[in-house]
């Protein structure tokens, strides 16, 4: 069984997440973030897939910190916008990582699309790759339709705007453990999961 794990992310909420996903799945781990390493590599994320994305930040992390490494690339897929921002979904207002006005972005390019028109999905690719050259990729999504404006305060991203089908609230304004139970990121991770408890 794996004891440590590097994970390509120093963001607190994912690796809460991730770690909580592991944790119901009774895998005890090390996790290792980005914040603990000195002078990560830097990944340019260019592939044109959430999976290529995912695979070359895990694959240059287990090379450069020499064990096993998981990355995730994610976003969100909207009809109206022919399935963008997706992969550019961290950067779509240019700046990296700049959740607020990606998210008024969307809204403005959104307003005026219709209620029934408003179709969007998450998507997840979550990635591990080994010391040894094994590498692993799994895909978890998660549909529903954007709000006009934002709603609830939990999550980050575009948590505030999705409604998942079925429910009648955003995933920001879920509890975590709803939210983690459902999440596109849950599907990926719950599936690596598994391949995680049955490597050597």
């Amino acid at each position: 069984m794996i004891k440590d794990l590097v994970l390509a992310t120093s963001n607190k909420h994912k690796v809460a997440e991730i770690l909580s996903i592991f944790t119901d799945a009774n895998i005890q781990i090390n996790l290792v973030t980005l914040d603990q390493i000195e002078n990560p590599p830097s990944v340019e994320e260019d592939a044109p897939t959430f999976a290529g994305n995912a695979l070359k930040k895990a694959r240059e992390l287990s090379r450069y910190c020499k064990i096993p490494a998981i990355a995730d690339d994610s976003g969100l897929v909207v009809d109206a916008l022919e399935g963008q921002p997706g992969v550019l979904s961290a950067r779509w207002a240019g700046v990296h990582g700049d959740d607020q006005a990606n998210l008024n972005l969307v809204l403005d390019q959104m307003k005026d699309v219709e209620a029934e028109l408003r179709m969007a999905k998450f998507v997840c690719a979550a990635a591990m790759a080994l010391p040894d050259g094994r590498e692993f990729v799994t895909a978890g999504e998660i549909e529903g339709s954007l709000t006009l404006s934002p709603r609830g305060k939990n999550g980050f991203g575009y948590d505030s705007i999705f409604v998942p089908t079925g429910y009648e609230i955003t995933t920001a304004e879920m509890d975590p453990q709803l939210k983690n139970s459902i999440s596109h990121r849950a599907v990926a991770f719950r599936k690596l999961a598994i391949m995680l408890a049955a490597l050597e």
